[in-house]
């Protein structure tokens, strides 16, 4: 038997295990029922949990496992907005972009197999736009982020320019994300949770998707208008 299929396989139950096993304690309610035991942790052992918050939000991102977005938001909850945007910015770039490599070199034939319906439409956009196509699920995911990761890894766009584009188009979103975790470490009764800056920050979660998909459409349309103007 091929090395890949056998490694693919391999990946893939992984994926599953890790998913049935762990996926039911990234919850908000577990984080939150966590959040001040690991802030204590954090005040003594700093580098260690940055590493390990690290390393463990790599892995999230790399295999797929439900919960990165309550994994964000406790981020924020215990590093503070800076460390924590700066923390989960670089780990889910480079979770996604190891993702993106399996799909390319280990589950090509799965993927395919699963998702080649999609893939068409994610082909023309690359082909259409290039590196602005996938700029725009990121910043707009159309597409679940894991999804996108595995569908990439199929197409002819390169590993660097993946990343980087990657790393810049979850920036954004993670920052709104990272903000309303700061936000979700003063709620400590039900009166916190109607105070206005964490209602302002959990309503801007809401918002940013119609925001960013606004701000692209005007992007898109301004060459089109100066082209029409010459």
């Amino acid at each position: 038997m091929n090395k890949k299929i056998i490694l693919g396989v391999i990946f893939v139950s992984l994926i599953i295990l890790l998913g049935v096993n762990f996926g039911q304690y990234l919850t908000l309610d577990n984080a939150k029922a966590q959040q001040a035991e690991l802030a204590a942790f954090i005040s003594e052992n700093f580098v260690v949990a940055v590493l390990t918050y690290f390393l463990a939000y790599v892995a999230i991102t790399a295999f797929s496992i439900p919960g990165a977005a309550v994994v964000t938001l406790l981020g924020g909850a215990l590093f503070g907005f800076s460390t924590g945007l700066l923390i989960v910015s670089f780990a889910s770039a480079i979770g996604a972009t190891l993702a993106f490599l399996s799909s390319r070199f280990l589950l090509r034939d799965w993927v395919q197999g699963k998702f080649g319906e999609k893939l068409s439409a994610i082909n023309n956009g690359v082909k259409k736009d290039g590196a602005f196509y996938l700029f725009s699920l990121r910043l707009i995911p159309v597409f679940p982020f894991f999804l996108i990761n595995l569908l990439m890894g199929l197409t002819p766009i390169s590993t660097a320019r993946y990343y980087v584009v990657s790393q810049l188009g979850m920036l954004p979103g993670t920052a709104v994300y990272i903000n309303a975790g700061t936000q979700l470490a003063q709620i400590d009764s039900l009166s916190g949770i109607a105070s206005p800056t964490v209602l302002a920050s959990f309503a801007l979660l809401g918002l940013f998707p119609v925001i960013a998909k606004w701000v692209m459409a005007k992007i898109r349309t301004e060459p089109s208008a100066s082209n029409g103007n010459v």
